[in-house]
């Protein structure tokens, strides 16, 4: 089976409820669920102190209205391991969309650490009061070092994405990095990891294309670059990134949330020579095996379906220049006219904020 056709299998057992464990073999399966295990004792287990909650105002004296961000996900997205609320994604996220759409910024982040696809529709319930604009979401790596159902996986996160659409708010997802780099990973899990990683960012890409949201390929976010530096971009567990790793990752996602809120967006951000337009599954693929891609649906001749399912635009939008992340401001400013009653009464999620 040709690794679209997989992709494509694969996100339609979630769309139909099955299982897609096929789409890997069973002796995989087999093989991963007991790597895994001895995998998850290297990395052990997350560190009593949470990330620092990015939750708050950024922009201080940008105009209104504010755009408000909701940052959900694992622990990629919460920041785990950096000590500063200033190195976290969220903040480096808000104080680039400030930045980039001269705006203030409500950040609402709900990202836990541990978090897999199952835990997103909580984390939709969470941030719905207060109406944002755009929602960024990282998720999926825990899904394979924990041997969850892809195919189960991927359907959590299409019916997140749905839930959001159908309320207006644009989403992206980082998709799920390549873990066949990640030190303690050993053989042959590690091979097995970056196929099924791979795989799942494919189908990952399949399914909230088609549920109205766009993507970013974030393979070399936790790939080549990651193998050439580790030292530099991966934390103290070898397994989350470096607060230089967050940069990075936030620099390939900001150009595309900066583009889904329609600002900042990059005239000469053009389809790298042979993309520009496929189907679905073509541009899944395509995008997994050239990390930093965003994809997006688009049309054909008035049409955005073709014979192969939606037409899809690919781009490299490049690396958002570095700019510090500013610690977030508890209120808005004392001069602002925006009504924050809905964002108060969202109020601080329970338990761990990570």
């Amino acid at each position: 089976m040709g690794k679209a056709a997989a992709a494509r299998k694969l996100a339609g057992a979630a769309v139909y409820g099955g299982g897609g464990l096929t789409a890997l073999g069973a002796g995989l399966y087999g093989v991963l669920t007991a790597e895994a295990k001895l995998a998850r004792r290297a990395i052990g287990g997350p560190h009593d102190e949470p990330p620092p909650d990015a939750t708050g105002w950024y922009g201080r004296g940008r105009p209104g209205p504010a755009i408000k961000l909701v940052l959900l996900g694992d622990s990629s997205a919460a920041g785990y391991g950096v000590e500063r609320v200033e190195q976290t994604p969220g903040a480096l996220l808000a104080s680039g969309i400030a930045e980039g759409a001269n705006r203030r910024v409500y950040l609402r982040e709900v990202a836990v650490v541990g978090a897999q696809s199952s835990d997103l529709a909580a984390q939709v319930d969470t941030i719905l009061p207060i109406e944002p604009d755009i929602a960024v979401i990282f998720i999926g790596a825990n899904d394979v070092t924990h041997v969850q159902r892809p195919a189960t996986s991927v359907r959590h996160l299409a019916e997140a994405v749905q839930r959001l659409r159908e309320i207006g708010v644009a989403v992206v997802v980082g998709t799920c990095p390549d873990l066949g780099t990640i030190k303690p990973i050993a053989p042959p899990l590690k091979q097995v990891a970056r196929a099924w990683s791979r795989r799942m960012a494919a189908a990952q890409t399949i399914a909230v294309l088609e549920a109205g949201g766009r993507t970013v390929s974030l393979g070399s976010i936790l790939g080549p670059e990651f193998a050439a530096a580790p030292a530099i971009l991966f934390g103290p567990d070898q397994f989350h990134p470096s607060a230089v790793g967050y940069r990075s990752m936030v620099g390939v996602v900001l150009p595309s949330a900066l583009a889904a809120l329609g600002v900042g967006d990059d005239p000469d951000a053009t389809p790298a020579s042979g993309e520009g337009v496929l189907p679905i599954a073509d541009a899944a693929i395509t995008a997994v095996n050239s990390p930093g891609t965003e994809l997006d649906g688009t049309e054909v001749g008035g049409r955005r379906l073709g014979v192969r399912g939606l037409w899809v635009q690919l781009r490299h939008r490049g690396l958002r220049p570095d700019a510090d992340g500013e610690a977030p401001h508890e209120n808005e400013d004392d001069d602002a006219t925006d009504s924050t009653d809905d964002m108060e009464k969202a109020g601080p999620p329970e338990g761990d904020p990570a």
